[in-house]
C-alpha cells in the first residue's frame, strides 16, 4: 500500500508540473498572440485614400473605332487629347490603347496595348488601398457593364493584364465575386465611404445581398469604419443607376460638393431637393455637420431628343489641380469653377470641354482613374 501511495504522490507531482507548464505555455501563447495581433493591427491599418492625396498617375483608356465612340471618334479623341495633356503636365499618364500609340502621343506618359469594350476607366480600374507603412492593395472588383447593360468582358480583364505587365506596385486582390464600380463610391481618406442606394442596390449587381450585407462587405474589403448611404438624387439619362460621382463629391475639411436644381419644373428637381435635405442631416464621425457646397445644374443638354446627364460634380482631382467639366455654358461653367475652387483653394482650376463625353452619358471623372503615390511605375519604353 505504501508503494501505491508513493506512486500516487509521484503522479500528483508529475501532473502538477505538467499542468503548470501547460498553463504557462497557454498563457505565453495568449500573450504572444495578443501582442502579434496588436502588431498586425497596427501594421495593417488599411484605408482607401481620398482623391486629393498625392498621386503617382492617372489612367485613361483611348477611344477607338470598336467602342460606342465610333460615330464621333475624331471629336472624342480631341477631348481626350485635351484631357491627357492637362494630366500629363502635372503627373504621370497611363494610356491603355488597342493599337500601338494610336494618335495619342503625350509627354510624361506610358502606354499599354490592350483591347477594351469601352473607355470608362473609373468604373473598371483598380480601387487601391494603402496602409501606414507604404504598402498597397490593388482591388480588382467585377465590372459587368453597370448591371449587365453593356458588354464588359474585355474591360473587366484589364486590371489583371495591367498588373501582369508590371505597370503597378502592390498586392493584387481578386474581388471579382462582387460588382463594384469606382464611380459608385467616394472616400474621405479617414474611414468613411459614401455611396448611393440606387446604384449598389440596383438589379444585376450583387443580388440577393441586402443593403446591410453590402455595407458589411464594403467595410471589410475597403477597410472602412462606416458607410454613408445616399438614398435620393438621380440624373435623367444616367446609365449607372446613380453613381455618387455625378451627385456628391467629398472634399477636404469634411466638405461635400453636391449638385442642386433651381427649376421646380425640372424633372430632377424634387429628387435632388430630397438629396440636399439628406445631406444637411448627415454628420461626420465626430458628430458635426458637413460643410456643404452647392453646384448648379447645367442647362439641359439633349442629343437626338434624349436628355443627357450633364453634371459639374464629375470633376477630377490631381496633383496641384482640379480638372472640371464645362458644357459651353460660360456663366454656369464659371460658377462651377468658383464653387469647386472654394473646396480646393490651393489648386489650379482647369476646365475641360465635356460636350463630347456627355454624348455617351458620362463626363470627365468617369473617364479617369487615379493611382495613389507609389503605385504606378514609371516605364519609359514606348510600345511602337
Amino acid at each position: 500500500m505504501q508503494i501505491f501511495a508513493k506512486q500516487r504522490e509521484y503522479l500528483h507531482i508529475f501532473f502538477s508540473i505538467f499542468l503548470s507548464h501547460t498553463f504557462f505555455s497557454y498563457l505565453c501563447r495568449r500573450i504572444y498572440s495578443r501582442q502579434m495581433g496588436d502588431m498586425m493591427t497596427k501594421s495593417a491599418r488599411w484605408r482607401m485614400p481620398a482623391e486629393w492625396e498625392p498621386q503617382s498617375g492617372v489612367q485613361l483608356i483611348w477611344p477607338h473605332a470598336d467602342t460606342d465612340w465610333a460615330p464621333i471618334l475624331r471629336e472624342i479623341q480631341s477631348t481626350y487629347i485635351e484631357m491627357g495633356k492637362a494630366i500629363a503636365e502635372r503627373e504621370r499618364l497611363l494610356l491603355i490603347t488597342p493599337k500601338d500609340g494610336e494618335n495619342c502621343h503625350f509627354a510624361n506618359s506610358q502606354y499599354l496595348t490592350l483591347d477594351s469594350n469601352d473607355t470608362w476607366a473609373r468604373d473598371n480600374g483598380f480601387i487601391t488601398l494603402v496602409d501606414d507603412e507604404g504598402h498597397y492593395r490593388l482591388l480588382d472588383f467585377c465590372f459587368n457593364g453597370w448591371g449587365e447593360k453593356f458588354s464588359a468582358d474585355k474591360d473587366n480583364a484589364l486590371n489583371r493584364q495591367i498588373f501582369d505587365a508590371g505597370f503597378v506596385v502592390g498586392a493584387y486582390t481578386d474581388e471579382n465575386e462582387f460588382v463594384l464600380e469606382g464611380g459608385s463610391i467616394e472616400s474621405d481618406g479617414k474611414g468613411t465611404i459614401f455611396t448611393t442606394a440606387g446604384c449598389l442596390m440596383a438589379p444585376h449587381r450583387n443580388q440577393p445581398f441586402s443593403q446591410q450585407e453590402i455595407e458589411e462587405y464594403l467595410k471589410k474589403h475597403l477597410a472602412a469604419d462606416r458607410v454613408v448611404w445616399i438614398h435620393h438624387g438621380h440624373l435623367t439619362g444616367d446609365d449607372t443607376d446613380g453613381h455618387i460621382d455625378t451627385l456628391v463629391r467629398v472634399a477636404p475639411d469634411d466638405t461635400l460638393i453636391y449638385v442642386g436644381c433651381d427649376n421646380p419644373e425640372d424633372e430632377q428637381y424634387e429628387d435632388l431637393l430630397l438629396m440636399e435635405q439628406e445631406l444637411q442631416s448627415l454628420r461626420t464621425q465626430d458628430g458635426k455637420p458637413y460643410r456643404l457646397l452647392r453646384l448648379s445644374m447645367p442647362r439641359a443638354i439633349f442629343d437626338e431628343g434624349q436628355r443627357l446627364p450633364a453634371t459639374y460634380a464629375n470633376f477630377l482631382i490631381i496633383n496641384g489641380a482640379v480638372l472640371y467639366p464645362t458644357y459651353c455654358q460660360p456663366e454656369l461653367d464659371a460658377e462651377a469653377e468658383r464653387i469647386i475652387q472654394q473646396a480646393f483653394p490651393d489648386r489650379e482650376m482647369v476646365g475641360v470641354d465635356c460636350c463630347s463625353i456627355i454624348k455617351q452619358h458620362g463626363s470627365l471623372h468617369c473617364c479617369t482613374m487615379q493611382f495613389p503615390k507609389g503605385v504606378l511605375k514609371e516605364i519609359d519604353d514606348k510600345p511602337w
